[in-house]
Parts: C-alpha cells; sequence; structure tokens
C-alpha cells in the first residue's frame, strides 16, 4: 500500500535526505523538474499539442516549475513561464537563472502547469495570488499541477480562500494527506506519484487502501468446509419506521463470506424479513455466542438501545461494530461506556455523528480528520472508521486512507451495508481494522460499478450491494 505523508512528514523526509543521506537539494529539484516535465509530455501528445505554460512561484514549487520549464524546452516544446514576482528561495533563483525560454504576461496555453504553491501553504491566498489562481482556472486549459493544487492545504485538503482545480496532480516523492481529504480529492484531478529519490525514515505512515492489500482476506475457500467453518455474524438492526436498514445490512452480511447471519429486531421487522431473506436467522434478542454483532441500524435513539449496547459491552467477548443510531445514542447517554468494554468494538460514524461522539465541531474535525480519528480510537480503545468522501480508518496507531467510491455512497442505507458487511468479515475471523479496510475497499469499488452503470445520480444502495460480487471477484483474482 502506497503511504501517504503530511506537510510534516515530508519535510522531514526532504531533511533526512537532503541532511543525513547527503543528497543535494538542487538535484531533488531538477528530479522533480524531469518528473513533471514527463507527465506534461505525456498529456501533451494526447492531446495533441506543445504550447504549454509553467506558472512559476517564488518557492521551491516554483523552482520545481522552473527546472520543468527547462526540462520541457530541451524537449522541443513550446514553453512559456509565467513568472510571480518576489523573493525567490535560493534554489528557486538557481533554477530560474537556468531557464532560457520567453515569459509571459498572461495565463494561457494549452497545457498549464501549476507551480504556484506546495504543500506547505499554511494561509489564506488572498490578493494577486488569488487573481492568479482564477486566471488558471478560467484559462481553458489543461491544468498539471506539480505536488499539489496550489490553494489546497496539504493536510486536510481544504481550500485555502481559492485553489486551482487541477486535471493532474504530479505527487513528488509521496501522495500528500491533502490529495485525497475534503476538496483534495475532487481537486487533484489524476494523482501520480513520481519518485525522485525522497527517503522516508520511518514506516507510521498513512498508507492508501489498495486491492493487493485487501485480496489476501478472500483467499480460495477449502471444499472441505462448512457454514461454522466462517462464523456467525448477529446483526441488531430495523425498526418499524426503518425496515429497511435491516435489509440492507443483512444483505451485505450474507454476501460477506461469513457462514451465517442472525437478525435480532422487532417482530414486524422479522416477518417483513423472513420471506424476503430466508437465508437469514431471525431472534428476539441478541445472540452473545456469535462471533461479532453489529447494533445501532435503524433502531432510533432510545434509553432502551442505550441499556442494551451497556450490556452488550460489558458481556459479551466477541466483535461488536456499532453503527447509526447506536452511535447517537451512546453520544447522547454516555460515550465512557466503551471504556468497560469486554468486547473489540469498532465505530463507523460520519462527520456529523462523530462531532456528536467528541463534542468537537465539524470544521475541527475537518481541519485535521486523521489526528482525531487516531486520538479517539486511542482514548477508548477502539477501531474507527470515519466516513466520508475518503474514509479514514484507524486503531490509534494504524492509518488507512480508503480512496475508493463515488457518490453513489453518498445516499440512505449505505452506513447500513458497509456495517452489515464489516460484520460478516469479523465472524470470518478478520481482525477489526482489516475487517474495516476490506468493507471499505470492497463498497468503494462497488459503487464505482454502479456508478459506471446507472451514473451517480441514479445508483443507489441497492445497485451497490448488488454488485458487490463484482467487486470481490475482482479480488479474488488478484490471488
Amino acid at each position: 500500500m502506497d503511504k501517504v505523508l503530511s506537510s510534516k512528514e515530508m519535510r522531514e523526509a526532504d531533511a533526512y535526505t537532503i541532511n543525513v543521506l547527503g543528497v543535494n537539494s538542487a538535484d531533488l529539484m531538477q528530479k522533480a523538474g524531469v518528473a513533471i516535465a514527463d507527465e506534461a509530455e505525456k498529456s501533451a501528445k494526447t492531446l495533441k499539442t506543445d504550447e504549454i505554460t509553467v506558472v512559476c512561484g517564488t518557492g521551491n514549487n516554483g523552482g520545481d516549475g522552473y527546472a520543468c520549464a527547462t526540462e520541457l524546452l530541451n524537449r522541443g516544446f513550446n514553453v512559456t513561464v509565467y513568472a510571480v514576482e518576489g523573493n525567490l528561495s535560493p534554489d528557486c533563483q538557481l533554477k530560474k537563472s537556468a531557464y532560457k525560454g520567453r515569459y509571459l504576461r498572461h495565463i494561457c496555453g494549452s497545457i498549464v502547469i501549476d507551480c504556484l504553491f506546495g504543500t506547505g501553504l499554511s494561509r489564506e491566498v488572498t490578493g494577486k495570488y488569488a487573481q492568479i489562481i482564477k486566471e488558471i482556472n478560467e484559462s481553458g486549459a489543461y491544468v498539471i499541477s506539480a505536488d499539489i493544487a496550489s490553494g489546497l492545504n496539504g493536510d486536510n485538503g481544504l481550500i485555502m480562500g481559492c485553489a486551482v482545480k487541477a486535471d493532474k496532480t504530479v505527487a513528488i516523492a509521496e501522495y500528500k494527506l491533502g490529495h485525497f481529504l475534503n476538496d483534495g480529492i475532487d481537486l487533484s484531478g489524476e494523482v501520480i506519484k513520481k519518485d525522485i529519490g525522497i527517503v522516508c525514515p520511518d514506516n507510521g505512515y498513512a498508507v492508501i487502501c489498495s486491492a493487493d492489500g485487501v485480496a489476501p482476506f478472500y483467499p480460495k475457500r477449502k471444499r472441505n468446509s462448512h457454514k461454522g467453518t466462517y462464523g456467525t455474524a448477529n446483526l441488531i438492526a430495523g425498526c418499524e419506521k426503518y425496515p429497511g436498514s435491516a435489509v440492507l445490512a443483512v444483505s451485505s452480511a450474507l454476501s460477506s463470506g461469513c457462514g451465517l447471519v442472525k437478525l435480532t429486531s422487532e417482530k414486524s421487522v422479522r416477518l417483513a424479513l423472513c420471506t424476503k431473506l430466508p437465508q437469514a436467522i431471525y431472534l428476539e434478542d441478541a445472540d452473545l455466542s456469535a462471533q461479532s454483532i453489529a447494533i445501532g441500524m435503524g433502531l432510533g435513539v432510545s434509553k432502551e438501545l442505550y441499556e442494551r449496547i451497556t450490556r452488550i459491552l460489558e458481556e459479551y467477548t466477541g466483535e461488536l461494530v456499532i453503527d447509526a443510531d447506536g452511535l447517537n445514542t451512546i453520544s447522547k447517554f454516555g460515550i465512557d461506556i466503551l471504556k468497560r468494554a469486554k468486547c473489540n468494538v469498532t465505530v463507523t460514524p460520519h462527520i456529523k455523528e462523530f462531532s456528536r461522539l467528541t463534542g468537537l465541531s465539524v470544521n475541527e474535525i475537518l481541519q485535521n480528520p486523521v489526528t482525531h480519528a487516531k486520538s479517539f480510537a486511542l482514548k477508548y480503545n477502539v477501531t474507527v472508521v470515519l466516513k466520508s468522501s475518503v474514509t479514514v480508518i484507524t486503531d490509534g496507531e494504524k492509518v488507512v486512507l480508503n480512496t475508493r467510491g463515488s457518490t453513489a455512497l453518498a445516499k440512505g442505507g449505505s452506513g447500513d451495508i458497509l456495517a452489515g458487511y464489516i460484520c460478516g468479515c469479523l465472524a470470518r475471523g478478520i481482525n477489526s481494522f482489516n475487517s474495516a479496510v476490506c468493507a471499505s475497499f470492497v463498497l468503494g469499488v462497488s459503487a464505482e460499478i454502479s456508478s459506471k452503470e446507472k451514473t451517480d445520480y441514479c445508483a443507489t444502495a441497492k445497485d451497490v450491494l448488488k454488485n458487490l460480487h463484482f467487486s470481490i471477484r475482482n479480488l479474488t483474482r488478484q490471488i
């Protein structure tokens, strides 16, 4: 799985490479320029053009731009530079001095390479810089951003006043958090990582969930096995108002590969589902002998649910998933019951639910979702699945980002499917962290398939559910 670094971690990797390994900073800048030029050349061939404008700022990102412009000029492209005036960093000045091509006073061209700001941007973009970004976005050109789209925060992907909308981003050395979180997923375009020889001295980085990382959890199943081999999942879900939550959660668990799926719900829901989903087993109360339990989907917020969750936390010794109304219930009546858990707990909040759990504002969470998710996981000894356009999965130490998915998931019922699938993975014996990774990835890929079939507008949670087998089939082919 590919690493994803914060701005601080990237600076530390730069410093380690330069100061400890003795690599010259100007040489690294030259390699970055060549890497950007390589991607620009590919785009130019696709677009059948040789007109490229490079927008260069005054810092090291601008230095990458000057190095890129010189490289493209040497390759015979019709290159011009739009240069921002100001005090240049030493390496930027060095690369600007080496550039012998033309300059422009306005931004135009079939391809525009954005080298205005890097990942270290820490203040709102205003004045002339805001105007430059506006001109880039209104140029009609194919936009390639160097390292990160200028104006995006490198740590959280939020727009710092205004930001470039890139068609392609050339990530130098490693992916950055800002490429994927919040607005970054929409403004970065296709993100291409280019190795320029920077060495990361630590292994404690966030990583991107990948098919290669998930496929090992879908091995070839032995013929000499039975339903007990693959575990029992018990879903506590659904009420008269929300019976659909139970349908989606149970259906998802049934597609996860576990052996038995049991639904605990009120009588009206059980009667409604027993003919629709005859594979499931229907119960009045929780089965504390099941390998995994998921609770909260479509149950409503109540003191009764709080008491039920408390009992499970204090008596159950398996794997527990708390979702939806289960999370809202413990937020209302007392979250510290998590500290009394005898079972392993996974919580699956979206941003608003996480705000209720933590007492933090939505904006505070969006500013630093990884840190807040890790802190919560450590404090309560749980696995956190923080759902958003990109899902953050953490046990307090390891962090995985699931970047797969589409807006087919931005509709009612998606969370029920995720909770059911996690519960099924847990029943199979996969640990809580990896179950969350598997479920998030499988649903994300299924959503992408659904969107291609029916468009983002028309695809629903039911379509995502129906396409789970395509997602899993792709994984089993990689074994």
